[in-house]
């Protein structure tokens, strides 16, 4: 796993970093006015975007060439905003690097049937199972805590991605805490690590921002996107 810079910013911007401890909390809605908000925000998101590791996201690449090489097939699982990631990633990954690509939250019918039926805990792990996971496939997980059985979280999550592990499949994402399931079982899992008070938009929407850099990859991409490819007459 590759652990990217954590950030402390000051009440109105650039502030100083730190890269071994959280800064305190200064920040909150009901004191911060919005254009200290705003240029914290972005602070923050341009230094998480010089923090991310090249080599990582070199790494997911090919590991997923690799998938598509041995006939593999890529489930993305997310909940949430990670749910909505999956929908659109599946869509890239299928389009643009012609790697089979599925999502168990798109077939709204079948999750809330097994929900319903079974527990909302165990309905991504079933869909697997009835997709025949095997150690061909590869997970890509998106997922602001990564899971955790210990505190109750995201357990649908946690049951998916310890059944991948012991199935063998190849297991990739993009979290912000260090300390879950997907931190700690995961293949390759990029740490996205802002500023508490800024975590959740800032882990997913760097989600987006690595799963682009993928589908756009020079190893990976079978095809331009449209608009790539009209810049390029």
């Amino acid at each position: 796993m590759f652990i990217v810079g954590r950030l402390c910013l000051g009440a109105h911007s650039a502030g100083a970093r730190s890269t071994n401890s959280w800064c305190p909390l200064r920040y909150s809605l009901l004191s911060v006015t919005a254009d200290a908000h705003t240029e914290e925000y972005f602070a923050a998101a341009a230094e998480l975007a010089r923090a991310v590791d090249r080599g990582q996201v070199d790494a997911m690449a090919l590991g997923l060439v690799d998938v598509r090489e041995r006939g593999g097939r890529l489930f993305i699982l997310g909940v949430g905003g990670g749910a909505g990631h999956a929908s659109h990633a599946v869509n890239d990954f299928r389009k643009l690097c012609a790697l089979e690509s599925y999502a168990p939250s798109d077939n709204v019918s079948e999750l809330t049937a097994r929900t319903n039926d079974d527990g909302w805990e165990t309905s991504y792990v079933a869909w697997l199972e009835t997709s025949r996971l095997s150690q061909r496939d590869a997970l890509m997980v998106f997922s602001v805590g990564g899971g955790s059985r210990q505190h109750g979280v995201s357990v649908n999550l946690v049951n998916a991605i310890e059944r991948a592990r012991e199935l063998g499949s190849s297991i990739f994402g993009v979290v912000g805490a260090p300390g879950g399931t997907l931190g700690e079982l995961a293949d390759i899992a990029i740490l996205i690590d802002p500023p508490g008070y800024l975590k959740t938009p800032l882990v997913e929407s760097f989600q987006a921002v690595v799963w682009h850099a993928l589908v756009s990859h020079p190893d990976l991409a079978a095809q331009q996107g449209h608009w790539e490819s009209l810049a390029a007459r």
